[in-house]
């Protein structure tokens, strides 16, 4: 049953390699859409067909994203490769193709998420250029319903360690899980700055804040 669409970017430098990739076989990696950088949008692999996009991966209940998830990859370099923004092409693309798949699945808008989202320790895709305010302005993602200018002023305010407690709680029944094998800092790192990537794109750096705990705490409340 289809749950998830998991949003990634290539991380690749030349379209046609990222392309080739994803149609090999033997490189055991798949996603079931491909957004070029001129919008052109190919669908490799049927919606009710397992992809083998997400990896190792987790949310909320969930694990092995896989066979409960869609998977679209866009064109991007990555972090990697000079990580740039999103063409306007490629936006006005998925949101279409993301307005469609939402209606045809019935999926939550909480369940939109990106590859960071559901394997923090490993990626960082689609990443902090990402649109996901645009997306929830569309009502095709979720966002916090909280003022930019006044977040902005509580930044780098650090936690107390009951407070950091609570943000790490919060991140979890938002849906980030915990990694069992690593310790708490390390678990905090990666979700935090997953968490960063997806909700406060302006700072990513790891370190839970007020500004992070306020957000998570919003939305929690939507």
């Amino acid at each position: 049953m289809i749950k998830f669409i998991v949003i990634h970017y290539t991380g690749m430098k030349s379209e046609s390699s990222a392309i080739k990739r994803l149609c090999d076989e033997n490189k055991n990696v798949s996603a079931h859409y491909f957004i070029k950088k001129n919008g052109q949008i190919l669908n490799l692999v049927p919606d009710l067909y397992i992809a083998w996009h997400a990896g190792k991966s987790s949310w909320q209940k969930y694990k092995s994203i896989n066979k409960n998830s869609i998977g679209i990859e866009i064109q991007n370099p990555g972090h990697d490769n000079r990580y740039e923004n999103f063409t306007s092409k490629q936006l006005g693309s998925l949101k279409i193709l993301l307005k469609i798949l939402i209606r045809k699945y019935k999926i939550n808008l909480k369940n939109i998420l990106g590859h960071s989202d559901i394997a923090p320790e490993r990626k960082k895709d689609p990443g902090e250029k990402f649109p996901w305010k645009n997306l929830a302005n569309h009502k095709l993602a979720i966002w916090h319903s909280l003022k930019e200018s006044s977040l902005k002023k509580i930044r780098k305010k650090r936690l107390n360690k009951n407070e950091e407690i609570i943000f790490i709680k919060s991140l979890n029944k938002i849906g980030y899980r915990i990694i069992k094998r690593l310790s708490f800092n390390s678990n905090k790192k990666f979700i935090t700055k997953a968490f960063q990537r997806h909700f406060r794109q302006n700072l990513v750096n790891g370190i839970p804040d007020q500004e992070c705990y306020l957000i998570s705490k919003n939305l929690l409340k939507s």
